[in-house]
């Protein structure tokens, strides 16, 4: 599932938002991209879960695929 995430802007952004996916599933695969302010995961989450982790970080995630 890919996410669009407009607020994230540096790597404190990207490290934050893949540790609190992470800590969600231990196992999930976060590529986060800072030109497109994107990120996709893959992950046995729901999309609302992995919006959730991303909200918990403090960033505003939409979701834009699914896979």
């Amino acid at each position: 599932m890919k996410f669009n995430v407009p607020e994230m802007s540096c790597g404190h952004c990207t490290s934050a938002i893949e540790k609190a996916i992470k800590a969600a599933d231990a196992n999930a695969e976060v590529e986060c991209d800072l030109t497109a302010r994107s990120v996709a995961v893959q992950s046995t989450l729901d999309e609302g879960a992995v919006s959730a982790a991303i909200s918990n970080a403090g960033y505003e995630a939409k979701i834009i695929a699914t896979t």
